[in-house]
């Protein structure tokens, strides 16, 4: 304030001074006017960037039940984009105003900026694609910052967004810059629940009730162990026998938790399933090949080998003797 108060002093000052040319006048008038303006719009940016910061810190430390979180990660999500819009139009708007105190008549500016952007638009139909498909994907709360989703040949992490594109953090550690025109359809995997099925092959003579009440049990175990408790949703249990195969029978095991989280209780339910079926005499099975032969057959090889090799030796001594 004491800035623009100043300039406002200086600028009725050199008006006066140079009232004799008209010229120096204009230009003194629209420098210290355009100092304004910066002045203004710099400050109209910085107050808009705190406040968009701010509100970006509250998202992400604020919030526990489930529609607090799904608000908090929108806002997380929408505020980057509605940043730099909002940068780009605070820029555009300074910059006519700037030629407008200058005395440039910018009217003619704007239509041929329209036109420009026709032009600019037909030739960068792809770009346009982008930015279209990325406004409707945010309006579809498709995905948020810090969700897990696949679409086609990539997934990752989402870790921020631009105008046109999405970075994805891909789980072993590359990032994919993918444009939102080449998403397609999107697998979410981090919402709400996630059901998880397995299966474990039995052999034939294996007793399937005592696997089943096995199996229920550890999900139980598992369900008010106090790392997986919060996280699993309907403990682990046997759905069945899903198949008779080739060399076992194939027990089919389902388990519902939250979006991420299944996997190391899949992988501590394995080593615990394995445990207590050594321990019960169940036995997990496995491809296997056997092969059964007589006496008698082995005895007919053994002669037919020994036969094979007189007559080689009778042919070699024939063949000497010639």
């Amino acid at each position: 304030m004491a800035a623009v108060a100043w300039l406002a002093y200086v600028w009725r000052f050199s008006s006066a001074a140079l009232a004799g040319s008209q010229i120096g006048g204009l230009i003194v008038n629209g420098i210290l006017n355009a100092i304004v303006v910066l002045l203004f719009a710099d400050l109209l940016w910085q107050s808009s960037k705190a406040l968009i910061a701010y509100r970006m810190d509250l998202a992400e430390h604020s919030g526990s039940t489930t529609d607090e979180l799904a608000r908090s990660g929108r806002l997380r999500t929408l505020l980057p984009i509605f940043r730099n819009t909002l940068a780009v139009f605070i820029g555009a708007i300074a910059v006519l105003t700037i030629l407008s105190g200058l005395g440039v008549q910018i009217a003619p500016l704007i239509a041929g900026a329209g036109i420009f952007g026709v032009a600019i638009g037909f030739g960068s139909q792809t770009l346009v694609k982008d930015i279209l498909s990325g406004v409707f994907y945010m309006l579809d709360d498709a995905f948020r910052v810090g969700e897990y989703i696949q679409s086609g040949s990539y997934k990752g992490t989402v870790e921020s967004f631009s105008l046109r594109s999405v970075r994805l953090r891909h789980h072993r550690g590359p990032i994919f810059t993918v444009p939102f025109g080449e998403l397609g359809a999107i697998q979410n995997l981090s919402r709400d629940w996630v059901i998880d099925k397995m299966t474990i092959n039995v052999t034939y003579d294996s007793d399937v009730e005592l696997a089943r009440k096995l199996i229920k049990k550890i999900g139980q175990e598992l369900a008010a162990d106090p790392e997986f408790a919060a996280d699993t949703l309907q403990p682990l249990k046997m759905q069945g026998v899903d198949s008779f195969g080739d060399f076992a029978i194939v027990l089919r095991l389902k388990l519902m938790t939250k979006p991420g989280v299944q996997f190391p209780i899949r992988r501590r339910a394995f080593v615990m399933i394995k445990k207590a079926f050594d321990e019960n005499g169940i036995k997990i099975a496995v491809p296997t090949v056997h092969v059964e032969g007589s006496g008698e057959t082995a005895a007919a090889a053994h002669q037919l080998q020994r036969e094979t090799k007189k007559a080689e030796a009778a042919l070699l001594a024939e063949g000497d003797a010639a």
